[in-house]
């Protein structure tokens, strides 16, 4: 592939040192997926969906990718697996680390496999916040709002927290 799209991103986990396996998936993100042109701060937040005794962190990330959207996935996938994400059962569980594609440019992608933008990424304060550290502006391509609107409108009232004094 000769072109290159802006992929977004949200990584994070709350199994073992969070921020250490964040520091190491960008690492194999720059490596395996595209170059890395804009990463937010950490975040952290109480566990979605499910009950958790430890919290998450999150971190948003910008690429320069020069993959098919299927392939960036696969690629994504396995590097969660180097990491030590073990998936299995129903439903939402803690993780050493999840990667997951919000955006693939302006794209819209709706496959079994794969749906670009990600389909529920409005409704959580933990995507909305880093993504509007970096990109406030980015107009959502399936719902015609910034990432600023989003977040304001956001029925999600879970607390996201910078993490401050970590270096990236």
């Amino acid at each position: 592939m000769d072109e290159f799209v802006n992929a977004t991103l949200l990584i994070g986990g709350n199994m073992g040192d969070s921020i250490e396996l964040c520091k190491q998936a960008t690492g194999l993100i720059n490596k395996y997926l595209g170059n890395i042109t804009s990463l937010s701060a950490f975040y952290c937040s109480e566990a979605w969906g499910f009950e958790a005794e430890q919290s998450f962190v999150n971190q948003a990330i910008i690429i320069s990718a020069g993959l098919q959207p299927t392939e960036l996935l696969d690629k994504a996938l396995k590097i969660e697996s180097m990491l030590g994400r073990t998936r299995g059962g129903e439903g939402y569980s803690p993780r050493t680390m999840d990667i997951d594609i919000i955006f693939y440019g302006n794209e819209i992608i709706d496959t079994p496999q794969l749906t670009i933008p990600h389909p529920r990424m409005h409704l959580r304060n933990f995507v909305l916040v880093p993504l509007c550290e970096i990109m406030p502006e980015f107009v959502h391509p399936v719902l015609g709002k910034t990432i600023e609107q989003l977040l304001r409108e956001c029925p999600d009232n879970g607390e996201v927290k910078a993490i401050n004094n970590v270096k990236k």
